[in-house]
């Protein structure tokens, strides 16, 4: 079934409402336990292969491409595996491991990866017009298109906001690419008010590719 999306008219006010619910979120500092953190490295044996023991997942240029988990929100993160287990994200290996988790592990992992330092990333070289596009997209947006700026949900920098909006900055472009795209052909649905499917709908192959690459290259706050 295809979803509804925004009018042109009432995008701002939606933005707004989402953009003070997760201001009010960020403004509720994060207490990850200790033992959970603990209970999660035990747990998180089996996420190693894709995303690496140090959380920076993998980015294969032309191919799968896995995130960067090491300090991403805790709770943004729990939400991303209750997402696969009921369907909301579609990937088959993800659910495979959500669904062996149950809500109290699902914590425990998210604890330990949001625990992680932030590892650099090698974001791959492109050339020079499609980041300063990238850029425009993220900071700016373009509203004749009605493509609302990254910055005005992820934060200042496109740093994360809250357990709703994650970090975008230093992520892996491939990854970023493949989100956008399960956005547009709508095999990922846990966006709040579709808010990313209809921006999403309005972006071209090269907005894709240019604000991926812009975002993968930029700095992270705590990062090593």
């Amino acid at each position: 079934m295809t979803r509804q999306f925004f009018s042109r008219l009432p995008l701002a006010g939606v933005l707004a409402a989402v953009g003070l619910s997760s201001a009010m979120s960020a403004a509720v500092a994060t207490e990850l336990d200790a033992e959970a953190i603990e209970r999660g490295k035990a747990a998180s044996t089996t996420c190693i292969a894709c995303h690496q023991a140090d959380g920076s997942g993998m980015n294969i240029p032309g191919g799968e491409s896995w995130p960067r988990l090491a300090g991403l929100d805790r709770d943004y993160l729990v939400a991303q595996l209750k997402a696969f287990k009921d369907g909301s994200r579609n990937n088959a290996s993800m659910l495979a491991f959500a669904t062996m988790l149950n809500d109290e592990q699902m914590v425990d992992v998210a604890s330990y990866y949001a625990s992680l330092p932030v590892p650099k990333i090698e974001a791959p070289e492109v050339d020079e017009d499609l980041l300063k596009h990238g850029e425009k997209l993220a900071t700016k947006g373009d509203w004749s298109r009605y493509i609302v700026a990254c910055a005005s949900c992820h934060g200042p920098g496109s740093q994360g906001n809250g357990s709703t909006f994650p970090a975008l900055a230093g992520q892996h472009p491939g990854y970023i690419a493949q989100q956008i795209t399960a956005w547009k052909e709508e095999t990922r649905q846990n966006d709040p008010q579709n808010l990313m499917a209809s921006i999403a709908k309005r972006m071209d192959d090269r907005d894709v590719e240019a604000v991926s690459a812009w975002l993968a290259a930029q700095p992270v706050k705590g990062q090593e």
